[in-house]
Order: structure tokens, then C-alpha cells, then sequence
């Protein structure tokens, strides 16, 4: 079996090449070919049409595989009669909303449960529900380094992005907003950070607000898709900015009380009992982070309604104790109190924070258990699998 694999500075490229070759001594045979791809190309580029087409002719794969969809690269295999795989990890994804999207060569998987419903309760069958996956193997043959396990030892980590930029999208329509738009837009947001496990910005919009935000900042739809100006709004701007207020609210808070290990690009941001590394690599630091924090925190991107983040899985398959905001898709796979656990409200956060690093024996046992279940049923070796059962026709 031939896979042609675009090859984009994408999270997990290296897994599954590794898990490809791994794969090929365990009774699979899976040759794994890397096409350099550019992820920011635009969906109607002759050039990269043809070249990707060139490449497709030469290799005559299987199927084409990626992480996350491009509808250049559908439309390209609908023409030469390739299958194409894409294992969507972005939430916001607004290219999923392209029409190509009913191509019958796709087969698209997205970690989320909600935006696999969107898509099937609309009769699109080409798209199917995969949660993400942890790099255990890779985890677990980390060398012994004792100068980083002491480097990145912590109480409380967290490790991701803080969405605080200057000047983002929020910021520069609230610049220009009438009194009404911002005091509609600032209740919207404090009414949902209330409110786990339920998004209502896309819905809660109102006209006249949703018209000014688009007069203000001017995106708009892409020729070729669907997706509507709320999705837009409520996603790249709104829940963007939520996410922003409450990363940083929770760990000030946190940082009153004990001592916060901060992972993130925004080196400027700063509070008492937090000390900011900056960003810490993904491949070579970031298990360390999580292998030697008493607790790793998640707190999702709010356009991400109901999926297991990367974080998690990661944070799980390392062995390390995950504490988290509520997702209903967790509830599928784990068992919150034993195999990781999630927080209800901010007071509620505080307490299990306090509660876990004062009750070692517990917190290790809650993550041994997840550290299992994800080396059982959530590795790249099981999703690749997956993958080809699906897209070949074998499951």
C-alpha cells in the first residue's frame, strides 16, 4: 500500500511517519511517500494543482493523506481518481465548509462530535468522527534526561497559547464598535464563560451586531464555501477572545494560591506565582512538561464544543494527571475521577487543584489509568489503522 502524505509543519507529521514504519513490521505494508506541501496555499492555485497532479501520476498512491483538509487537494484526487484522507485537528476549520467537501473521493475525519454532526445531519457522507491521538510509543522511549525532568518539574503547567495578540480580531472591531455592539458583544461573553459544555455565541448574534462586525473587520466567506457569517464571527473572533479572558483569568487566579509553570508564546504575560518559559517544543520539551508537572491543565479553545484537544490526549499519554474544563466527548473514551478529572467553575478549579497536589497517591493513580487507556485505544499506530480500515474498504 502506497500513501502519499503532504508534508506541512503540521503537529504529528513525524508520528506518522514513525507509525507507518512501525506499522510495517507488525504485518502491514506501507510505503509512505512525502510530498512538501505548503498549508497556505489557496484553494484555487493552478500551480500547485498541477504540480500535486504531477506527483499523484508519478507515485500512483493509494490514497493521499494529510492533516486538515484542503479543498485544492480534493478537488486534484476527484480528477485523478485518488482517494483522499484528512484528519482535521483545527477547530475552527473553516475550509470543511467548502463544497468540495461532498467529493466522493474525500474521507474526512474530524475529532470533534459536534462538527461531525453538523456535517452529517446534513446528508454529507464523506465526513466521519476520529478522536486524536498520543504519541505513546514515542513517550515512552524519551531518554532518561535528568537536567529536564529537573528543568520543567512543576506544581501546575499549562502549555499553549494565550490568543492575546495585539490588535486581534476582537480588539479591532471593539476600537470602531458603536456603544450597543460593545456592550452586546462584552454580556455575550460573560454570559458564555459562565457556561460550560454548551456554546450558544453562533446563535446568540444578533443582525444588527453581526453587520457591524462585518462592516468593521470585513471577513468574509470564501468563494467557493458555505459557512456562514456566524460561524466566522462566532469562532475566529468571539470564542477566540473567551478563550483569551479565561486562560488568562485562570491562571492568575491559580497563581495566587501556587506556583504556575507557563508554557505559551505570549512571553510579555505575567502575574504572581506564574513563571513564563515562552514556548517550549513539541516534540523534544513539551513531554517533559507533562511527565513532571503534579497537575497539567486544559483549558479548551471554546470553538472546540465538545472534542478531546490534543492537549489531553498528550497530557494522558505522557502519564501525566490531567485536570480540565468539561468536554463531552471525554465521556466516551474515560472516566472522569479515575482516568483524569474536569473542573465545574472556577471555585471548583481551585479546590481540585488544591485537592490533587495535596493527594499524591490519588492524582498518580488517576494518571496511571489514563496513561492506559490512551496507550490502549488512543495511539497513532490504532488511528492510522483506523484511517486505512476506512478509507480501504477493510473495516
Amino acid at each position: 500500500m502506497k500513501i502519499l502524505f503532504l508534508d506541512w509543519k503540521s503537529l504529528g507529521n513525524e508520528d506518522i511517519v514513525s507509525t507507518a514504519q512501525y506499522l510495517n513490521h507488525h504485518g502491514y505494508s506501507i510505503d509512505i511517500k512525502l510530498y512538501p506541501f505548503d498549508n497556505h496555499i489557496e484553494d484555487d492555485d493552478k500551480e500547485a494543482a498541477d504540480a500535486l497532479a504531477k506527483e499523484i501520476r508519478n507515485q500512483s498512491p493509494d490514497f493521499v493523506l494529510s492533516f486538515n483538509y484542503f479543498p485544492l487537494v480534493s478537488n486534484v484526487c476527484k480528477e485523478a481518481g485518488v482517494k483522499y484522507a484528512a484528519w482535521v485537528y483545527d477547530n475552527p476549520a473553516v475550509r470543511l465548509f467548502s463544497y468540495t467537501l461532498i467529493n466522493s473521493c474525500n474521507y474526512v475525519f474530524v475529532f470533534d462530535s459536534q462538527m461531525y454532526e453538523t456535517f452529517a445531519s446534513q446528508g454529507i457522507k464523506t465526513v466521519y468522527y476520529l478522536p486524536m491521538a498520543a504519541a505513546v510509543r514515542r513517550y515512552d522511549n524519551l531518554p532518561d534526561n535528568p537536567e529536564k525532568e529537573i528543568k520543567y518539574r512543576g506544581k501546575v503547567s499549562f502549555v499553549g497559547h494565550l490568543y492575546s495578540e495585539d490588535h486581534n480580531y476582537y480588539d479591532r472591531i471593539i476600537e470602531k464598535a458603536s456603544d450597543y455592539t460593545k456592550g452586546y458583544l462584552e454580556g455575550l461573553i460573560k454570559s458564555q464563560m459562565e457556561i460550560q459544555g454548551l456554546n450558544l455565541i453562533d446563535k446568540s448574534i444578533s443582525p444588527v451586531v453581526m453587520q457591524e462586525m462585518i462592516d468593521i473587520l470585513g471577513v468574509k466567506p470564501g468563494y467557493d464555501s458555505v459557512v456562514t457569517y456566524e460561524y466566522l464571527y462566532s469562532n475566529y473572533v468571539i470564542n477566540r477572545k473567551i478563550t483569551s479572558i479565561e486562560r488568562s483569568q485562570i491562571l492568575t487566579d491559580i497563581g495566587k494560591r501556587f506556583s504556575v509553570e507557563l508554557y505559551t508564546s505570549n512571553t510579555k504575560f505575567a502575574g504572581e506565582g506564574i513563571t513564563n518559559h515562552g514556548e517550549v517544543d513539541y516534540y523534544l520539551s513539551m513531554p517533559y512538561v507533562f511527565k513532571n508537572s503534579d497537575v497539567n491543565l486544559n483549558i479548551s479553545l471554546r470553538s472546540i464544543q465538545r472534542g478531546i484537544p490534543l492537549r489531553c490526549m498528550d497530557i494522558m499519554g505522557c502519564g501525566g494527571f490531567l485536570l480540565t474544563n468539561y468536554q463531552e466527548d471525554m465521556l466516551q473514551f474515560f472516566e472522569p475521577g479515575r482516568d483524569y478529572v474536569y473542573y465545574e467553575s472556577r471555585a471548583d478549579l481551585l479546590d481540585k487543584v488544591e485537592y490533587y497536589l495535596t493527594h499524591e497517591d490519588e492524582r498518580e493513580a488517576i494518571a496511571e489509568n489514563g496513561y492506559k487507556k490512551v496507550a490502549r485505544d488512543h495511539t497513532y499506530e490504532k488511528r492510522l489503522q483506523e484511517i486505512i480500515s476506512v478509507v480501504m474498504g477493510t473495516g
